[in-house]
């Protein structure tokens, strides 16, 4: 008799949904996705869902055992860099398979005002004279933007922060994505932005922001993802249940 394959799905993306879903439909799975919890209302998921934190590498590696891992599929957040390198740390000490599902980073095109930045501390510091700022960063990441002076911040993340810099002015608009290029170019004329900040997170849900900088000519401070480690790498759903088959 041949075992069942106990599958680690590590959510938290649109992409971790759809591959969730996929999942869910082939026979001889058993199906965990483990959320990080950092939504109050995450997507609803099919099968069995685990919510919150592993505990580092212990509690991950006993997670492992507990349930009889068979193959591990991150398909975290590219910016996710603590979960993956978890993962990707546990997985390979006990010998299962790891794979990584992790969409293409984005790529300025020639119209684009891009300024990089390293990390979030980079990106703080570079935001020179800009005044009236547009946040994108999600709210775990606010901190490093509490010394801004004199400025206007423009914070939208799917649940409020908190964010509370003594010295610029802050407005929070809680909102999911994905949102529209027109809608975008809306919400940044009618605040006057001048500088949008984002992580380079690749993907089309939220990619209209991008286009509407571009289109009206703001320069964007833009985060480039921590490294990945050197694993099985798939840039699609489809790429990567096709290496399951």
């Amino acid at each position: 008799m041949v075992k069942r394959e106990t599958i680690l799905l590590i959510g938290g993306t649109h992409e971790a949904v759809a591959l969730n879903a996929a999942l869910s439909e082939k026979k001889g799975i058993r199906l965990i996705t483990s959320l990080a919890g950092r939504t109050s209302a995450p997507v609803k998921l099919k099968g069995e869902v685990l919510m919150g934190g592993f505990g580092g590498l212990d509690g991950f590696d006993r997670l492992l055992r507990a349930e009889e891992i068979t193959r591990v599929i991150d398909a975290s957040h590219p910016f996710a860099a603590r979960i993956t390198e978890t993962a990707f740390t546990c997985a390979r000490s006990a010998g299962i398979p790891y794979l990584r599902l992790c969409r293409p980073a984005w790529v300025e095109q020639p119209d684009d005002q891009w300024i990089r930045a390293g990390n979030l501390a980079d990106a703080a510091g570079k935001i020179g004279f800009h005044k009236r700022i547009f946040l994108t960063i999600g709210r775990q990441e606010l901190a490093a933007f509490e010394g801004a002076t004199d400025k206007f911040l423009l914070v939208r993340s799917i649940e409020k922060g908190d964010f509370t810099p003594e010295k610029s002015e802050v407005a929070f608009l809680q909102a999911r994505g994905p949102f529209s290029v027109d809608d975008e170019i809306a919400l940044m004329t009618e605040h006057r932005i001048d500088l949008l900040v984002s992580k380079n997170s690749g993907g089309a849900a939220t990619y209209a922001k991008i286009e509407a900088a571009r289109r009206l000519k703001l320069p964007v401070l833009m985060i480039d993802r921590p490294q990945e480690p050197s694993a099985d790498t798939y840039a699609s759903v489809k790429e990567l249940l096709a290496a399951l088959t």
